[in-house]
């Protein structure tokens, strides 16, 4: 009865008073025994009543290394991109629960409350956002949803009750009814955001943690931001530090799968130690590079990255701090042993046990993370995954950062001058302030996504490319990330694509290469005359060569018109869909209420503006 002193809505000390049983969490380890019922059970169902039968949602198994979690429906195995909804009448861009089922949110809320009153449950008291931010937040879930539970103490961290000055008053409450899911959403995830008046509620009709565990929790610090002025990014940090001593910190934003965790790792090696700088997929010649000395990497964030006001204290450059204590890790690029000794080792042999998704697991064995699920009989799920505490991480940055340059990631087709694609950006770009601010507006979700249940041809992931998650309006995030860049001019800004430059599959190291190449730079200035404008002006300017250790990269990754297998006319072709793309995403910010810069700059856009254009709106910082 401890939540008796919580300040904590009535009906919610009620629905735990009910209960038939109410476990309160305070320990990871007690976490991951609940998680199989016990640390002598080895394989654990989690399944539900619906309408007086039992349905198996996902299994739990117990490794050496950890829990290893596994959805009977394929479905469940990613976050589907239209699952959050909103319950409230507060205003917001996004789609209203009432809309869409015809009834109020408040009746289903109270059918949820009814429903966990009778099931044993586990409660768990977290941080949000961090220590930093001061928030806390609460988990109401069934106790047989231990790996959830698990997954949501990792990502946020437990509040340790005994230590509170004021007291318990989370900010926000988190619902966990997966049955739901089949009694009254057609077997859809759904995760509800209801904003009332001192707490945002997340009903999580779903065991996926995606959407709500880790999403829920950054649409709850948008909402925050959205009411006080300030951001939470969504993008990986890393401190890169070269053999000669420099150090050059990067910030990384993109749409799922636009290489955010790929930001924190080594390149990846052959296994004769050089580097697959890409395969040409019509030709089939490749190209390998000898990098003797990489870089080291000291990750600050992975996903989730804190703007906060305090931060900045009139510094020119960006400043970003952790929101998560642990990292959401996707694994579909780990194929083989030896493709990432790093990440293979923290998995492998892990300081304590870890909570894996989506891969092969047996009793008492060693979870592999490049052996993946299958989907069904020879094909292999697209998102296994990870949750590892950033403690367990080497090297990890503590506190907030500056950041020396802002990427953005986008995954790239292959393209060909038979089949023109949006595949036509090189190896690196980079954008002058405006241009860059476009790209946060549409955040391009890009080809064959592995994050999330659909892949249609270039949709937009919404504005900063963390627009799934939020919950209030859209031109409020425009105008907050417009002043962002306006008021940081001393933070550079590049595109990487991955996947494909042009007929070339390059996988990620368009991105590894340019970190390994900026980094030696330092604080180096770009200068006019070593770059050359794209011939697409939304692509910026193209460093006329990169030089890696006496090496040169081909030109023809900097500049993909030069490919034989492209040309100009089919790089034309690929522009005009990047263009058409562009004007499409835009044209709904041009409300009374959109910041008049940004107005400036999406008319330069709608009006075909040349890349002089862009810089008399905002000069760039070489």
């Amino acid at each position: 009865m401890e939540w008796k002193n919580w300040e904590i809505p009535d009906e919610v000390k009620e629905t735990l008073n009910q209960s038939p049983k109410v476990t309160l969490l305070r320990s990871r380890e007690e976490i991951i025994d609940l998680a199989t019922k016990g640390k002598e059970n080895k394989r654990f169902v989690v399944s539900y009543d619906v309408d007086g039968k039992s349905v198996d949602e996902a299994e739990v198994v117990r490794c050496k290394n950890g829990l290893v979690i596994n959805y009977f429906e394929t479905y469940m195995r990613r976050r589907d991109p239209d699952c959050t909804v909103i319950g409230d009448d507060k205003e917001t861009d996004k789609v209203k629960f009432k809309d869409i089922f015809k009834q109020n949110f408040n009746d289903i809320r109270s059918e949820t409350c009814e429903w966990l009153k009778t099931q044993d449950l586990a409660v768990l008291p977290i941080h949000v956002g961090g220590p930093l931010t001061g928030y806390h937040g609460l988990l109401i879930a069934p106790d047989n949803a231990g790996f959830f539970i698990g997954g949501l103490a990792d990502l946020q961290g437990i509040l340790d009750l005994d230590n509170l000055e004021n007291g318990f008053k989370p900010i926000t409450i988190i619902y966990l009814a997966p049955s739901f899911r089949h009694t009254h959403f057609n077997g859809k995830q759904l995760v509800v955001h209801n904003r009332r008046e001192r707490i945002h509620e997340i009903f999580s009709y779903n065991l996926y943690p995606g959407p709500s565990a880790k999403k829920g929790i950054f649409g709850v610090l948008l909402q925050i931001g959205e009411n006080e002025k300030w951001l939470t990014l969504h993008g990986s940090t890393v401190r890169v530090n070269t053999p000669y001593e420099n150090i050059t910190t990067i910030f990384h934003e993109g749409a799922s799968g636009g290489g955010k965790s790929e930001m924190l790792e080594y390149p990846h090696r052959e296994t004769d130690g050089r580097l697959l700088i890409g395969t040409n997929k019509v030709t089939g010649k490749k190209i390998l590079f000898r990098l003797t000395q990489s870089c080291t990497l000291s990750p600050v964030t992975d996903d989730m990255a804190l703007s906060l006001p305090a931060f900045q204290n009139n510094n020119k450059k960006l400043v970003v701090s952790d929101a998560e204590l642990a990292w959401f890790i996707r694994l579909n690029h780990i194929t083989r042993y030896g493709t990432d000794p790093n990440l293979e080792s923290l998995c492998i042999d892990p300081k304590k046990p870890l909570i894996y998704l989506n891969l092969y697991g047996v009793p008492d064995s060693t979870c592999l993370i490049w052996e993946h699920a299958e989907d069904e009989p020879g094909k292999l799920c697209p998102n296994p995954r990870v949750i590892i505490p950033r403690k367990f991480i080497p090297n990890t940055v503590d506190g907030p950062v500056e950041i020396d340059y802002r990427s953005f990631g986008i995954r790239a087709p292959f393209c060909t001058s038979e089949h023109p694609t949006y595949g036509i950006i090189g190896m690196f770009h980079i954008l002058p302030p405006a241009i860059a601010w476009l790209w946060r507006l549409v955040a391009p979700r890009g080809d064959a996504n592995p994050s999330i249940t659909e892949t249609r041809e270039l949709q937009s992931e919404g504005v900063g490319s963390y627009w799934p998650f939020a919950t209030g309006k859209y031109v409020k995030h425009a105008n907050m990330l417009l002043k962002q860049i306006l008021d940081t001019p001393d933070t550079r800004y590049l595109l990487f694509p991955n996947q494909h430059i042009g007929s070339w599959e390059v996988g990620f190291m368009p991105q590894w290469i340019s970190r390994e190449y900026i980094a030696r730079r330092g604080a180096a200035k770009f200068r006019p005359k070593h770059n050359e404008p794209a011939r697409f002006p939304l692509l910026g300017f193209i460093p006329l060569n990169i030089q890696l250790e006496g090496v040169n990269m081909p030109e023809y990754l900097l500049k993909p018109e030069l490919q034989p297998e492209i040309g100009e006319e089919a790089y034309d072709r690929g522009s005009e869909i990047l263009n058409l793309f562009f004007k499409r995403e835009i044209q709904k910010f041009l409300t009374k209420k959109i910041d008049p810069m940004g107005r400036e700059i999406i008319n330069c856009c709608l009006q075909n503006g040349t890349l002089e254009d862009y810089l008399s709106l905002t000069p760039m910082n070489w």
